[in-house]
């Protein structure tokens, strides 16, 4: 009859055998993670152009929105050096028709929102309730929140009053301005920006405070402003001397156009 220790099957090979494999997979295993952990982080810096990708870099919207701007304001100022440039080159090519055209883009660059104004302005601020006002949900949004409409009525009754140069948050408008509401922000040119707006008139002040205080939209507006509950701010003052700058954006038009008959 057998013995016990001739029944229990002989396991010292196989064990050697598996620790064996095991130095292996981690010798061959280790520089692999190494090497995938290299392009992971070649990929992020990559795609961050070596900026931190972590979420506690924007603790809020307000710094997201503080960053688009600042890379708005850079792209905007290489813009304007570029076309500088171009100026210069055009200028020193001594062609009639090169001549002529800058002649016209001189011309039309003042009426065109391109050149600074400045003299006597009104200066028009609109802001959101009070913060405990915009937390009571049984209040109208549109009796809270500065829309863009509201912006857009400011706007008008100073163009309407004869004034030659508008700004909000001192950026110059032109005919191609957008201005549009982006959550719970207004966007312009593009670029988000909070309350309070500052809307600056370069003109008769005489002139642009009474074509605000005739404005139909705008006395729905004070009413709001005026409700003893709380609501959207409204404040118009005159200035002795204020500058709007030259427009510095990007001039080129998208537009659709028919297709060709097939």
């Amino acid at each position: 009859m057998p013995s016990d220790s001739d029944s229990r099957p002989a396991t010292g090979g196989h064990g050697a055998h598996e620790r064996k494999r095991s130095a292996l997979a981690w010798r061959i295993g280790t520089p692999v993670m190494v090497l995938l952990s290299g392009v992971l982080f070649a990929i992020s810096y990559h795609h961050s152009d070596g900026t931190d990708l972590r979420g506690g870099r924007y603790t809020d919207f307000a710094s997201v929105v503080k960053v688009q701007r600042e890379d708005t304001n850079e792209l905007t100022a290489e813009v304007a050096t570029l076309s500088s440039e171009i100026e210069q080159l055009s200028a020193g090519l001594g062609d009639r028709s090169v001549n002529r055209a800058q002649r016209d883009v001189e011309t039309l660059s003042d009426p065109a929102g391109l050149t600074p104004r400045a003299g006597p302005a009104v200066k028009v601020t609109l802001d959101d309730a009070a913060d405990d006002v915009l937390a009571d949900e049984t209040r109208d949004p549109l009796d809270v929140v500065v829309h863009q409409q509201d912006i857009q009525a400011v706007v008008n009754a100073m163009w309407r009053a004869g004034a030659q140069a508008v700004t909000i948050q001192g950026q110059r408008l032109i005919t191609t301005t957008g201005i549009k509401c982006d959550g719970n922000l207004v966007s312009l040119q593009g670029v988000p920006y909070y309350p309070p707006y500052e809307i600056v008139g370069i003109g008769l002040p005489a002139l642009m405070l009474d074509s605000l205080d005739s404005d139909a939209y705008l006395d729905i507006y004070r009413e709001a402003v005026a409700d003893p509950r709380g609501g959207v701010t409204y404040a118009a003052e005159v200035l002795p001397h204020a500058v709007a700058p030259g427009y510095q954006g990007l001039l080129d038009l998208t537009y659709a156009t028919p297709m060709p008959d097939a």
